[in-house]
């Protein structure tokens, strides 16, 4: 029995923007173990419950940061008011996720694709997720500045920036929560099936 590489079609269709998921081949845990047994198992340990709660934090900003965003496009925040908001909250997110996903590419994918070889492939793709994260986080933060930069300038302007930032943030966010799901799709059963410290994932105190 060989592993094979996934062809350049398949990857594709695997690619952050267009995948509503995983198909059934890598499955074949979240299959054995749903997610609405995740909580009261036994496997799941002090790693995995702080890095889900790592994604629900990424979550929560997520939604904060955009709900930020429409009250100043529904005139609801003042320019003034705006910056104060906003700036601090998506500069946390762009540093922390910048952090996590190093953390997840140098240290927990290389044990867990290690693990299991039926799940390598989706863990190339997550890998591959970092990457377009990572330039969706760029555009971000460019069209985050250009739109600071015309808050105090004509209307026109400020207008066609906050677009281009609305379809930067977009894409960044739509793309960040279809990574965290599939991501703990992947893991966390995983952990269930194996235990954090058969992995060499388990904190210790």
């Amino acid at each position: 029995m060989t592993i094979e590489t996934p062809n350049a079609t398949d990857t594709e269709a695997l690619a952050l923007a267009r995948r509503s998921g995983w198909p059934e081949d890598l499955r074949v845990l979240i299959a054995r173990f749903p997610r609405e047994q995740w909580q009261g198992h036994a496997n799941l340990g002090e790693m995995a419950r702080f890095w889900l709660s790592r994604h629900d934090m990424f979550r929560e900003l997520a939604t904060m940061i955009q709900a930020i965003e429409a009250q100043f496009r529904d005139g609801a925040l003042s320019p003034a008011e705006f910056p104060r908001q906003f700036v601090p909250r998506l500069q946390f997110l762009l540093s922390q996720l910048g952090v996590h996903h190093q953390i997840e590419d140098l240290h927990y994918f290389p044990i867990f694709r290690a693990a299991d070889k039926r799940l390598a492939r989706g863990f190339d793709v997550l890998e591959g997720d970092h990457d377009a994260i990572h330039e969706d986080m760029a555009a971000t933060a460019d069209t985050a500045n250009a739109l600071l930069r015309a808050l105090s300038g004509d209307a026109d302007v400020l207008r066609r920036c906050g677009d281009a930032y609305a379809a930067a943030s977009g894409a960044l966010l739509k793309g960040l929560i279809r990574h965290l799901d599939d991501e703990e799709d992947l893991i966390v059963p995983l952990i269930l099936d194996r235990g954090e410290a058969a992995l060499g994932v388990a904190h210790h105190g």
